[in-house]
């Protein structure tokens, strides 16, 4: 079964986090297998066990856009999302500047607009893989993983150039 990814999984994602495993045989050593360069593979077991609170080993690139919720705490809506208002508070034009403002700031920069928030800092593993997006693929996981044990589903994935 091919899918198409959710969006975040097409996107660039600057942060470098702890791998969740190494050494994994190719995805395509199974006979019958699709041959796809650079794919890899984790297991239901794996995405269950893993550190979803985990931050990054390194600044992210893009700028984070914060919302406030009901309960006034601060909650991730996206990565460069909202460049145009980004770009009227920092005060920048430059395309390069504006989609890789974790290289030019230091982390901890915040640029405040009401309710919303735009910060330079690291990424947990879970706003690499936003719920939002991956919800309906941790579903069939799950459901699958009921019918066959958390080894035995896994997910391939594979990057184009």
């Amino acid at each position: 079964m091919s899918a198409t990814p959710p969006p975040s999984a097409r996107s660039p994602i600057s942060a470098a986090f702890r791998p969740t495993r190494r050494g994994r045989p190719s995805p395509t050593s199974s006979p019958g297998a699709r041959t796809c360069p650079d794919a890899s593979w984790i297991t239901w077991a794996e995405l269950k066990a893993a550190d979803w609170e985990e931050i990054a080993n390194e600044v992210d690139d893009c700028v984070h856009e914060y919302r406030r919720s009901p309960d006034g705490t601060w909650v991730m809506h996206g990565q460069n999302s909202g460049l145009t208002r980004f770009a009227e508070l920092s005060g920048h034009t430059d395309h390069h500047t504006l989609h890789h403002a974790g290289r030019v700031y230091a982390e901890g920069t915040e640029w405040p607009d009401g309710d919303r928030l735009f910060r330079i800092g690291r990424l947990r593993r879970k706003d690499a893989v936003p719920h939002r997006d991956w919800a309906p693929v941790w579903s069939v996981m799950r459901t699958l993983a009921n019918l066959h044990g958390d080894e035995g589903v896994r997910l391939v994935v594979w990057f184009d150039g």
